[in-house]
């Protein structure tokens, strides 16, 4: 093959893909991500349609045998029931948790069906996943767990998940909150975790039940489950929370 034709294949392959991405964001955004004016917000627009048009949306990060499990640090709120911790003290977390969260049940709201309270016995009437996978922090560390919970495609779409359906935020007792879009919400690593290495999810790794999104950046993977809300408008969860960080982090 020449080389002229050799760039124009590459070209008209690359080109395919945007075509394919953009009209992938199309249906997912009416706006692309606000980026609000901060330094590390700006990369959001390209890294999103970067990864949403040139990659696969249903390839799987990697996951390791259980000999890879390592050490994993807990950082950030560890008791969202303490009342010392004033910032992400809650005190239905605290009643919850003096009960071993035989009480818990998540909050499922917006664009579904079946709005309403989730159990845990709900959650696992459903088909389990585990998974043991890399956590990547924003502050530069890693480790390696096993996972299993219930995917959070099942649950969507036990509740009723409805066509106009968009995004997916997700909010924890501890006052912190994500938001993902179906895409990254219906990614088969996707789920709401209730075991850490074949034990129940401990209380500073988010306790009863945490999001993993593994295809993102740790912070995405909202700790102290209690509520969802499913929209069909772009909404930036922790936009008043994270200080800046990108809404969008994938790896």
């Amino acid at each position: 093959m020449k080389k002229n034709q050799h760039i124009s294949r590459r070209r008209a392959i690359f080109t395919g893909l945007s075509s394919a991405g953009a009209l992938l964001l199309s249906g997912c955004f009416k706006k692309l991500p606000p980026t609000y004016g901060s330094i590390l917000r700006m990369g959001d627009d390209f890294t999103y349609m970067a990864q949403r048009g040139l990659l696969s949306q249903r390839a799987l990060a990697v996951e390791y045998p259980k000999s890879d499990i390592t050490s994993f640090p807990a950082t950030g709120n560890y008791n969202p029931g303490d009342p010392a911790l004033k910032a992400s003290y809650n005190k239905e977390y605290q009643q919850l948790q003096a009960n071993n969260f035989k009480d818990w049940a998540l909050t499922i709201e917006g664009s579904v069906a079946k709005p309403g309270k989730y159990t845990m016995a709900d959650l696992l009437k459903l088909s389990q996943r585990t998974q043991v996978t890399r956590h990547t922090c924003e502050e530069g560390w890693s480790a390696i767990a096993e996972w299993t919970g219930t995917p959070l495609a099942l649950l969507l779409q036990s509740a009723g998940i409805l066509p106009n359906a968009r995004f997916v935020s997700l909010y924890g007792y501890d006052n912190y909150a994500e938001s993902i879009d179906l895409l990254d919400a219906f990614h088969p690593q996707t789920i709401l975790a209730h075991t850490m290495n074949g034990q129940p999810l401990p209380l500073e790794h988010g306790a009863p039940v945490r999001l993993r999104v593994e295809t993102q950046i740790g912070y995405k993977s909202v700790k102290y489950l209690q509520r969802i809300v499913v929209t069909d408008k772009f909404v930036d969860a922790a936009d008043d929370i994270k200080g800046g960080w990108s809404w969008y982090n994938g790896i």
